[in-house]
C-alpha cells in the first residue's frame, strides 16, 4: 500500500473520531468520494492501525444505529418547508 493512503487512512481515522460525522459529511469536508473514505475506515485502517480502526468501528456503528432517526429528522424538515411555501 502506498505511504499517501496509508496517512490519508489515518487522517480520515482521527478526522472522524474527532468529528463524529457521517462518512457522507467526511467524505464532503475531506473532498474524497463517499466510496473511498469508507474503504479507507473499514479495510484498509485494520491493515495499518489496529487500535484506531476499532475506535473507528465504534463511531461507524452509532451513525449507523441512528441513522433512522437522521432520516426521519430530514423528513420531517422537508414536509415543513412544503407546507411553509404552500401556505404563502
Amino acid at each position: 500500500m502506498h505511504e499517501h493512503i496509508r496517512h490519508r487512512c489515518v487522517r480520515l481515522g482521527e478526522l472522524l473520531i474527532e468529528t463524529g460525522e457521517t462518512v457522507r459529511a467526511l467524505a464532503k469536508l475531506t473532498g474524497f468520494s463517499k466510496s473511498t473514505v469508507h474503504k479507507d475506515l473499514t479495510e484498509r485502517l485494520k491493515q495499518i492501525n489496529e487500535p484506531l480502526a476499532h475506535q473507528v468501528q465504534q463511531v461507524l456503528a452509532y451513525n449507523k444505529s441512528i441513522r433512522h432517526l437522521r432520516g426521519g429528522e430530514a423528513t420531517r424538515k422537508k414536509w415543513e418547508s412544503k407546507q411553509y411555501e404552500s401556505s404563502i
